[in-house]
């Protein structure tokens, strides 16, 4: 039987992407306060290694550059779309939450 270990430059490079993904987004989007910043960090990171390998072969097809790509420059351009898409999707539904959560009464 086969070991699921994954290949430590692989991983290294996941972890990279996923992190990048999450700074760069930091730049972009800044959390409103530290709960908030620690989950989107948290799920950012997360989604970067768990949707690392598909993100980025996906977006790599999508932009035609499949072949001019190494597998580990495709898994790190994918950790970080997947770490950015989900910082951004965070941060998003946490400011409409909070626009929906004020109703007339706690406006006043």
């Amino acid at each position: 039987m086969q070991s699921m270990d994954p290949e430590p430059a692989m991983l290294a490079a996941r972890t990279a992407g996923a992190v990048a993904g999450a700074l760069v987004s930091l730049a972009y989007m800044m959390p409103k306060g530290t709960r908030e910043a620690v989950a989107r960090a948290i799920a950012g990171v997360v989604s970067g290694l768990v949707f690392g390998a598909p993100a980025g072969v996906a977006l790599a097809q999508w932009m035609g550059v499949s072949g001019l790509l190494s597998p580990t420059e495709t898994l790190l351009t994918g950790s970080a779309a997947a770490s950015m898409t989900a910082w951004w999707v965070l941060g998003a539904l946490a400011r409409i939450a909070d626009r929906a959560g004020r109703g007339p009464a706690a406006r006043q």
